[in-house]
């Protein structure tokens, strides 16, 4: 029989103090974990573990040392994570700015995955950003404004190689096409194999650091993938694409 006579001792106050700093304590070993941290920090406990020999034996002149290293590491830390520690901000920031979900219907998911299959044919390379419940205009540069019903045909034509429009990713709000030609954030993922270029890092930056989908053509060879949640899904068929989309965008489909 578990006796909880020990919970008399704490107040609501402690609960909540105990679940806020176990939650601040998970926040930064996801953080280590998907950035260079956990390499540094390995580097920085045996610097650390020698800094305890070292005034264990009384080594002056290299506790001195590391005296003052302790004085600029909190810097140094600031400085070697200054890439990671921006876009962690730079998240924050997105998902306080909330539009509202985006309805993408059914009959939109299915022109896109047309296009795409079309494109995918023919080794034509695009790349079609769905925005979802975050604004992420201020992600993009260089964008030209369409305003524009989504339709096959303009998606094909946008991304033939002939037209002016084709080197960059289009914008879906919603039923329409908002932009096209825009250039996104690149990941830095060293996950991701050095085969795919320019499209599918941009691809994987946009899902970084927002809740978008971005469905990239190859232009190399005509595979279809999905960057979404940080996850990158590849060699998708037209079909495995089309469930793919009707999930994360919360799309019924008998």
């Amino acid at each position: 029989m578990v006796n909880f006579d020990f919970l008399k001792f704490f107040s609501f106050r402690d609960i909540l103090d105990i679940i806020a700093v176990s939650f601040f304590i998970y926040m930064v070993i996801h953080f280590l974990k998907i950035t260079r941290g956990l390499q540094i920090l390995k580097g920085l406990a045996f610097i650390g573990s020698f800094w305890i020999l070292a005034e264990f034996l009384g080594l002056r002149t290299l506790s001195w040392i590391f005296d003052k290293f302790w004085a600029v590491g909190l810097f140094s830390l600031v400085v070697i994570f200054q890439p990671e520690i921006r876009k962690a901000l730079s998240r924050i920031g997105q998902k306080t700015h909330v539009v509202g979900i985006k309805f993408v219907e059914e009959r939109i998911v299915e022109r896109i995955v047309r296009a795409c299959s079309f494109l995918s044919e023919r080794q034509i390379g695009a790349l079609i950003v769905i925005e979802r419940g975050q604004n992420i205009e201020g992600l993009l540069e260089g964008c030209v404004s369409i305003d524009s019903i989504v339709s096959v045909e303009l998606l094909i034509t946008i991304f033939d190689p002939l037209t002016p429009l084709h080197d960059g990713a289009v914008i879906i709000k919603g039923d329409r096409i908002a932009f096209a030609s825009c250039i996104l954030p690149l990941s830095k993922s060293t996950e991701l194999p050095k085969k795919y270029g320019t499209r599918h890092r941009a691809a994987l930056g946009i899902a970084e650091e927002s809740d978008a989908i971005a469905v990239v053509v190859s232009e190399e060879t005509g595979e279809i993938s999905v960057a979404v949640d940080e996850k990158f899904y590849r060699n998708l068929d037209p079909e495995t694409l089309k469930n793919l989309l009707f999930k994360e965008l919360g799309i019924n489909h008998a």
